[in-house]
């Protein structure tokens, strides 16, 4: 095992012997078994772990295991809790696509901020193949029947070797320790029957189905590629390039051999999905003013073109203030003063915001919190996430969806009555001072 995985590793050109790789572990036999191969293999690598709390005591043992392992190995550990069902509830999402959306942008978050050159999962040719029927069943296009790559940007996949038995006889050789996830034996999980009922007739049919399958994705991918370089060309040659906003000429559009597919791979970048592009293209010669919206954005039928624009997330009005005014009333109620540094003493109170006024840019705006924004809280020297901070401060939904954020250059400034960004406190060298104070 270790040998292949040497020469997966060289094969594929993941990383270099001097990167240093963040490997994602959840406790689970795959991924003890990728912390193994790591290790044995000497890679500088350090250990990421979420505990998403979905199954209670099992979730801390996995932590504990986790934790244990790391101090006997002496290797750098990240560990995070998570409040899974709050998020997707919050989200409106599913449990599963919380959990992601949560480790996925943890992980990329640390990866980035310890200087990790890559993120490794423990993905396997198993999950691969599940992969495949979970989107075949979904009506998916070339693209999902293509599966996950070994290396996509910052994300490695180096156990897409091997199979999930392989990795099971490497545990037991090496006496790896691991802990059981019991869900993974039940069948009423899309993943787990397909895992425990459809792999296995096929291969009762075929016995080399794994290794056909295997073959069928990757011709899949080459046929993609291709696809997709004559996709982007034919949308180039429609495209209105004189627009800032993502415009197509409807006429040239049609002219095309297969107008809805390229009118579908056109629209899907931008997260339209197949029912609205379907309706769309079903109206697309009539009457002009026509809207459809995807979660990020709005397409309006124009007389000739298709036009695409970014929308706002749900609430985010803006409100501005001006160098020259003492009160707002809207938003919120906010009293605004300016005082000379000298002998000031600092209100400590989350009402309150005392700034260096000369650090400000005029007009400052209020508004909502846009996922993936940071700031630097007060008497930090790093910088944290507002989703984060919100979830730290165990913000309810009601608070997080009311509280409104100061901005100067699109820089927080203050999360209006919690706490300033520490880029804009008072300093030594502060020479004027500009007091903000919410009126209840």
């Amino acid at each position: 095992m270790i040998d292949r995985f040497l020469t997966y590793v060289k094969q594929h050109r993941l990383f270099d012997k001097a990167d240093r790789i963040l490997v994602a572990v959840s406790g689970g036999v795959d991924s003890m078994v990728l912390w193994n191969l790591f290790e044995e293999s000497g890679y500088n690598y350090g250990v990421i772990h979420c505990n998403f709390q979905l199954r209670g005591k099992d979730s801390d043992e996995d932590e504990t295991l986790v934790r244990n392992r790391a101090d006997e190995l002496g290797i750098p550990l990240f560990v995070r809790r998570f409040d899974t069902l709050e998020y997707a509830d919050a989200s409106g999402i599913s449990i599963e696509m919380a959990a992601r959306e949560l480790r996925y942008a943890w992980f990329e978050e640390i990866r980035s901020k310890h200087a990790f050159r890559y993120l490794a999962t423990a993905h396997h040719l198993d999950d691969l193949l599940e992969t495949f029927f979970i989107n075949l069943v979904r009506k998916t296009g070339i693209r999902g029947l293509t599966g996950f790559r070994e290396k996509s940007g910052t994300l490695i996949r180096p156990l897409l070797f091997t199979n999930r038995m392989e990795i099971d006889v490497w545990a037991i050789e090496k006496s790896i320790r691991f802990r059981k996830d019991a869900t993974n034996e039940e069948t009423v999980f899309q993943r787990n029957f397909i895992r425990h009922h459809i792999i296995p007739e096929l291969e009762k049919l075929n016995p080399s189905f794994r290794s056909n399958l295997t073959g069928t994705m990757e011709n899949l991918r080459r046929t993609e590629e291709f696809y997709i370089t004559e996709i982007n060309r034919y949308i180039s040659r429609i495209s209105n390039k004189e627009s800032e906003n993502p415009e197509i000429f409807i006429s040239q559009l049609l002219k095309l051999p297969h107008p809805e597919t390229v009118l579908y791979e056109w629209m899907s970048r931008f997260g339209f999905n197949a029912s609205t592009i379907e309706s769309l293209y079903s109206n697309l010669v009539k009457e002009p003013g026509r809207q459809y919206f995807s979660k990020t954005h709005r397409l309006v039928t124009d007389r000739n073109k298709l036009i695409i624009t970014p929308i706002p997330e749900e609430g985010q009005q803006v409100f501005y203030i001006e160098n020259n005014e003492l009160e707002i009333h809207s938003p919120v109620n906010l009293m605004m003063e300016r005082k000379k540094a000298s002998g000031f003493a600092v209100i400590r109170d989350p009402a309150y915001a005392c700034l260096d006024a000369d650090k400000l840019v005029f007009p400052l705006v209020i508004r909502k919190w846009q996922t993936g924004e940071y700031f630097q809280p007060l008497g930090m020297s790093g910088f944290k996430k507002i989703s984060d901070f919100y979830i730290d401060e165990k913000f309810s939904l009601p608070e997080k969806e009311e509280t409104w954020i100061l901005y100067s250059e699109n820089k927080v400034v203050w999360i209006i009555g919690r706490r300033i960004d520490n880029r804009f406190r008072i300093t030594p060298e502060t020479k004027e001072v500009l007091v903000l104070r919410v009126n209840v």
